[in-house]
């Protein structure tokens, strides 16, 4: 009897490897089939993927720098081994406490304020009925996007200058003396905040624009029927229809909080805004490409692409929970 067993088991494990076994050729003939089909798409996706693992992927194994005594002379492999020293050295320094507290502030300030302002540009947009007029004013808020980093700091430096038009109105309103806005630490903050509004509301509302394309118009006839008047509309309706949207653009931005934009801030700020313009990556810019100091930078780096990394997987985790959208 037992005997019988076995070759039963035997028979059956014998059955499902021949299964599957058929299942992976069929799995590989239909990708073989599918591969002659589309060529060109599979040879795009080949490009894509090259990309990413030669600019992207590859490019991570520079992480062991960061704890070397880096040289450029005796490359990865020949230089020092220091382990946590650059890590220590950069808790130990006297500037850390400096560089995250503005790299905190900036960065939650951006978010504070550029998060949600894209939001609203669009629900206002989404109210203008005369196409043309709403035309215009997109091609206009949209416009700034496109201008460069370097170009747009001139404005703004420019216009904030001693003698510039938005000193010369803050004098006229104040009744103070025009100075340089960009010389005093109070001002360096709300220039830089409002640059990044000036530059990214009108083209990060896109995406909501075309979320909003997809709320069902019946909902909207349905409310009117029922009394509703716009803010109930859109607390009710509009909001909740691109909440999803909403929820997955605030993961991203979470993630990006420690990664206040270097750029800007180096063409903006000098040595007397330090105290509250100075964030991790303009230490890092100035430690990696003036002192010169690779081993120290990448570590600095590192650090704060880990901090972003457990931001986001935070933020996506909590946001999962209470409301169930998530990226992955």
């Amino acid at each position: 009897m037992k005997k019988k067993q076995g070759q039963r088991a035997d028979a059956q494990e014998n059955v499902q490897g021949y299964r599957e076994g058929s299942d992976a050729k069929v799995l590989l003939h239909n990708l073989n089939l599918d591969v002659r089909r589309n060529k060109a798409l599979y040879m795009f996706l080949v490009i894509i993927l090259a990309y990413f693992i030669i600019f992207h992927y590859l490019p991570m194994f520079g992480i062991i720098v960061s704890f070397e005594k880096y040289s450029p002379v005796k490359g990865i492999f020949g230089s020092k081994w220091v382990g946590l020293d650059n890590f220590i050295n950069f808790f130990s320094g006297p500037f850390v406490g400096r560089l995250i507290q503005n790299t905190v502030v900036l960065g939650v300030l951006d978010l504070v304020v550029n998060f949600p302002a894209p939001i609203i540009f669009a629900l206002l947009l989404n109210e203008i009925r005369n196409k043309y007029f709403k035309k215009t004013v997109q091609t206009i808020s949209y416009m700034p996007y496109f201008v460069s980093t370097v170009v747009a700091a001139g404005l703004v430096i420019g216009f904030t200058k001693s003698g510039g038009a938005i000193s010369e109105a803050l004098t006229f309103m104040t009744g103070g003396v025009s100075e340089n806005l960009l010389n005093q630490p109070v001002w360096f903050r709300p220039i830089y905040i409002l640059m990044g509004t000036w530059q990214g509301m009108g083209y990060g509302s896109i995406i909501y624009l075309a979320a909003l394309s997809d709320v069902d118009q019946e909902l909207y006839d349905a409310a009117k029927v029922d009394g509703a008047g716009y803010w109930k509309q859109m607390w009710h309706i509009t909001l909740p229809g691109i909440s999803s949207m909403i929820i997955m653009m605030f993961i991203m931005r979470m993630g990006a909080v420690f990664s206040v934009g270097a750029d800007k801030i180096l063409l903006l700020y000098n040595p007397s805004t330090y105290e509250v313009a100075d964030v991790i990556n303009t230490y890092v810019y100035r430690i990696g490409m003036q002192d010169a100091d690779f081993g120290m930078s990448t570590a600095v780096g590192l650090f704060n692409s880990i901090i972003g990394t457990i931001l986001l997987l935070t933020s996506n985790k909590v946001l999962k929970k209470l409301s169930g959208t998530s990226m992955f």
